[in-house]
């Protein structure tokens, strides 16, 4: 980049809030007293000098001069087009300002210094470029503006300096972007900045165009609908005087209909006021759509609709029966509150207060256990029509209680348009995932469900699309959950709870024989003498390839089993008909997933190390076997203290502080050496790490895992525990054990120790199930480690496990 520097002496011409660049030509009026004393004073210089007289063209913004002005020579002194008297001035160079000085005439003198830089040849690859860029922006412009002559002068600049200050002659350019190109004297930088200024403006205009355009296109549109519109009206009105009808026909025509409709009196006085409104409506208001809708939806509810119940309590308990097995609370339930409802009616109480009998049951139990096919049931039981509402993952308050019609696209609610789809006021709704709702920034749906489930004020239930009254009285709701504590509280206190805690092995075999069977024969292409499975095969699946609460995964396995059958079949490789045998598992669908300790190598187990212990837990899945592993640090790694690990809640932390400290404190009545508790490190870990587990029923578990650790005797394989130990060492009452003992039993497990203080949920446990179990019913954690723990081989008392 070469670069020259002259010192000048020259007289100032100030610009205001203009700018000219080298190269460009502009004509000034020699009215302005600042011009005609720079034009003069070099015109007098210019005689004692060869050469064009010479002005230094300088902006001044706001009264301030700019640090960097160009060399003018004065072309010509004349008329300009307007008669006045002017002079055609040309930019020569950039000159850097410096100091005043003095010289003739009246204008301001200026010492200054060249600062004009040029570009050696040939060009580098990426000015090149530029230069490119530049010309086709420009050209692009010019042409938008129609200066087709302009292009060529432009396409035959080559200077890189003299191409970045044709840029002057923009109109777009601001002062002060014209300021900048002035002051930037490096001819590639200049262009740069040259072309993004440039490219700015093409894209500012592009947005500018489309913008014009879409108006105008909105404008055509609005123009062309409105004509349209006054067209159809005036074909309608030609239309309805050739049939002899009167106008308004349409709004007559919703009058016509709410009076001709069977609705309640608040109702129909609602409606008749929203036919006021559309008939005072013109045809191009929006409220007119908006009032219309509404009648739609309120015309369409079936407000004094009803089926009749089926009083047939025996025929209703054989539906339940056939179509569930097991699930014996749930159809109890249901069948009290039929035979309630037939002697009510009996006795004509069916109203009373203007409220029916409905009722609101809340299904509880882990996946796959049959809860919302069982609302079919209940349906079918009492002769209703059924209606699902998925409310997993709803967050949005409006979902349940509609929009206000203030709002574009507003909807009734779910549970209005669950009563519309029934077309029955009475229908059964199951209310699917109630512990999947959310709630975010649009409200809280759940708070939302508790007029809705309350017996007591949903007789006058008020939709805020609809704003009248909705009797929800006689609808039965039937909630579905996985996770208890997940609902709400105030929201679980208007449900009746009934637990579904699981099928046990003999149940899952009734109902892949009779139902999943069947219906996955049908889905495969088979008759059901083609494939028989028999009761051993089913057996199996049921304890060892799928160890589960419900039987979803029991269906999709023997749908595997069908369908391996099948392609078979199809290849050539299998005859039909075929029985599925217990040994025919392996080589159909592989090795079973799920194999009871017992069943192993006793040096395999997991309780086969001593501070191994075997707990009982309550999923989201049902109940599951936990298992509980304690290990004590060297003593010379000085790691004293108490670490857990496993992702555990903050209860399940304190129950194992509990179980360190209660042995601590009895360790000498247990005959345990209690002092490595003191100098070494304890370690206490659950498996399955990614797994959050929290709650009190483990304190017995890790209690007697630490037992096992410093005694050395190992935890009787076929034992497993749950309960909450306290500081004295009573084990005290805790929840699921329904759940925790079916879970034992699929596991293998034949001595489950539990509570004293449960004893009585023993009752809710299936009778196959206590048969092939030993219950232990306890009071304190001694009673435990006399039943868990294993004697010492042969008195003596093997080494404690040290954690690596």
């Amino acid at each position: 980049m070469a670069s020259t520097s002259t010192p000048l002496t020259l007289p100032v011409l100030p610009l205001d809030d203009e700018v000219v660049l080298p190269g460009m030509v502009v004509p000034l009026d020699l009215n302005d007293t600042d011009v005609r004393a720079a034009v003069e004073a070099a015109q007098a210089a210019a005689r004692s000098e060869p050469g064009k007289p010479k002005v230094l063209l300088v902006p001044r913004i706001d009264g301030t001069y700019a640090s960097t002005g160009v060399l003018g020579t004065v072309e010509q002194v004349g008329r300009l087009a307007d008669g006045d008297p002017g002079a055609l001035i040309r930019g020569r160079s950039r000159v850097k300002i410096g100091a005043g000085t003095t010289g003739p005439g009246a204008a301001l003198w200026v010492e200054g210094t060249t600062v004009d830089q040029t570009v050696p040849e040939p060009l580098p690859g990426h000015v090149t470029e530029l230069v490119k860029e530049y010309k086709a922006l420009a050209t692009a412009w010019l042409r938008k503006r129609g200066a087709w002559q302009v292009v060529d002068r432009v396409q035959a600049i080559d200077d890189v300096s003299a191409l970045a200050d044709n840029s002057g002659y923009s109109p777009f350019l601001t002062t002060e972007q014209k300021v900048e190109l002035l002051e930037t004297a490096d001819p590639v930088a200049r262009l740069k900045l040259a072309t993004q200024q440039l490219r700015d403006h093409l894209a500012e205009q592009d947005v500018a165009e489309t913008i014009a355009k879409d108006v105008q296109e909105g404008v055509d549109k609005q123009q062309r609908e409105f004509l349209l519109r006054r067209q159809l009206e005036a074909v309608r009105k030609e239309l309805r005087e050739l049939n002899g009808e009167q106008e308004g026909e349409e709004s007559d025509d919703y009058r016509a209909r709410v009076e001709a409709a069977d609705l309640p009196e608040k109702v129909r006085e609602a409606a008749l006021k929203e036919v006021d409104k559309l008939e005072r409506s013109s045809d191009q208001s929006p409220e007119g759509s908006w009032i219309r809708t509404w009648l739609d939806t309120v015309l369409e509810l079936p407000w004094n609709e009803r089926t009749e119940d089926a009083y047939d309590i025996q025929g209703a308990k054989a539906v339940l029966d056939a179509e569930h097995a097991g699930l014996e609370d749930v159809k109890e339930r249901i069948t009290e509150y039929l035979a309630v409802r037939k002697r009510r009616n009996d006795r004509g109480l069916g109203v009373v207060g203007g409220r029916r009998g409905g009722a609101v049951l809340a299904l509880v139990g882990p996946p796959g256990v049959g809860k919302t096919s069982l609302g079919e049931s209940v349906a079918h039981a009492m002769g209703r029509k059924f209606v699902r509402v998925a409310l997993g993952g709803v967050r949005d308050e409006a979902e349940i209680r509609g929009h206000r019609r203030t709002y574009v696209g507003a909807l009734p609610g779910r549970i209005v348009r669950a009563i519309k789809e029934a077309g029955s006021m009475n229908p059964v709704v199951l209310l699917d995932e109630i512990d999947k709702v959310g709630s975010d920034f649009r409200g809280d749906p759940a708070a939302a469900l508790l007029e809705v489930l309350d017996p007591a004020q949903n007789h006058t239930f008020r939709d805020h699309y609809l704003e009248v009254e909705l009797d929800l009285s006689d609808v039965v709701f039937l909630a579905t959950a996985n996770v208890l504590e997940a609902i709400p509280e105030a929201l679980l206190d208007r449900m009746e709870l009934v637990r579904l805690d699981g099928y046990t092995e003999d149940e899952k075999i009734v109902i892949a024989r009779d139902h999943l069977l069947p219906r996955q024969l049908e889905r495969a292409g088979l008759a059901a003498d083609e494939v028989v499975i028999d009761e051993s095969a089913l057996r199996k699946l049921a304890g060892e390839y799928t160890r589960e609460a419900g039987v979803r995964t029991l269906e999709r396995s023997v749908a595997r089993l069908l369908r391996k059958v099948a392609a078979q079949h199809e290849l050539g490789e299998r005859e039909l008909p075929f029985t599925i045998t217990d040994e025919d598992l392996r080589g159909l669908i592989g090795r079973p997933h799920h194999v009871p300790e017992s069943a192993q190598d006793p040096a395999e187990r997991r309780t086969a190390v001593p501070g191994v212990a075997t707990g009982l837990a309550v999923t989201g899945a049902g109940g599951d076997v936990l298992f509980v592993e304690a290990s004590l640090a060297d003593p010379e790694t000085g790691a004293a203290g108490l670490t857990l690990t496993g992702q555990l809640g903050d209860v399940m932390k304190e129950s194992a502080q509990i179980a360190l400290s209660f042995l601590r404190s009895h360790g000498a009545e247990l005959e345990l050496p209690v002092g490595d508790l003191k100098d070494r490190g304890v370690h206490i870990h659950f498996p399955a790490g990614a797994v959050p587990k929290d709650g009190p029923s483990a304190g017995v578990t890790m209690t007697t895992a630490l037992a096992s650790l410093l005694s050395g005797r190992l935890v009787r394989t076929d034992v497993a525990m749950t309960g909450e130990v306290s500081l004295t060492g009573r084990v005290l009452p805790i929840g699921g054990v329904k759940q925790k003992l079916l879970a034992a039993h699929r596991a293998g497990v034949n001595t489950v120790i539990i509570p004293k203080r449960n004893e009585a949920d023993l009752d809710d446990v299936p009778a196959e199930v206590l048969d092939k179990l030993d219950v232990h019913a306890v009071t304190d954690v001694r009673q435990v480690l006399e039943l868990a723990l294993a004697p010492a081989t042969n008195g003596a008392t093997p080494e404690v496990p040290v954690a690596a």
